[in-house]
């Protein structure tokens, strides 16, 4: 028997579980260039729960692509924020539902109390914009919804140094 192996998991959806910082910092990986519209965002007050419904570039696959001369895909995904006590965002028209945005990262920023495990989860996104959502716990679902498509621009995102 040998070990699992990452591109084991290559062709099969994403299904990642975020309890931590370290977790935090794979999932932003894999959502670095997510697109979507605002219309596709949804705070559900009384579950207490976050939604997004973004189209991800598939990174794990990236290095495949490349060395098969085949396209880039991308994949529709559902991310879930559970324990969520509030919601702001800047940079984001709440009449606009088809305003464009494109996550850069995550971050938490955790309660300075390390015995309280609340803390600010933030979703950068490009242009300045910003949600911030105020947690009891970090506790993120990803879980790619649909087979993968090929990237319309037929490229890989990329973030050329100014």
């Amino acid at each position: 028997m040998s070990d699992a192996r990452f591109e084991d998991a290559a062709d099969r959806p994403i299904r990642l579980r975020a309890e931590s910082p370290e977790d935090l910092e794979v999932v932003s990986a894999l959502l670095q260039d997510a697109a979507g519209v605002s219309g596709d965002l949804a705070w559900m007050r009384r579950k207490r729960r976050f939604a997004l419904f973004l189209n991800r570039f598939r990174w794990e696959d990236r290095a495949r692509a490349e060395r098969a001369g085949r396209p880039y895909e991308r994949v529709r995904c559902v991310v879930l924020v559970e324990n969520v006590g509030s919601v702001k965002s800047a940079g984001l028209s709440p009449t606009d539902r088809e305003q464009v945005l494109a996550v850069l990262r995550m971050e938490f920023a955790p309660s300075p109390d390390p015995e309280d495990p609340s803390g600010q989860l933030r979703i950068l996104l490009a242009g300045d914009g910003e949600i911030a959502l105020q947690v009891e716990a970090l506790e993120i679902r990803v879980e790619d919804v649909t087979r993968p498509y090929l990237a319309p621009s037929g490229k890989a995102p990329s973030h050329p140094e100014d």
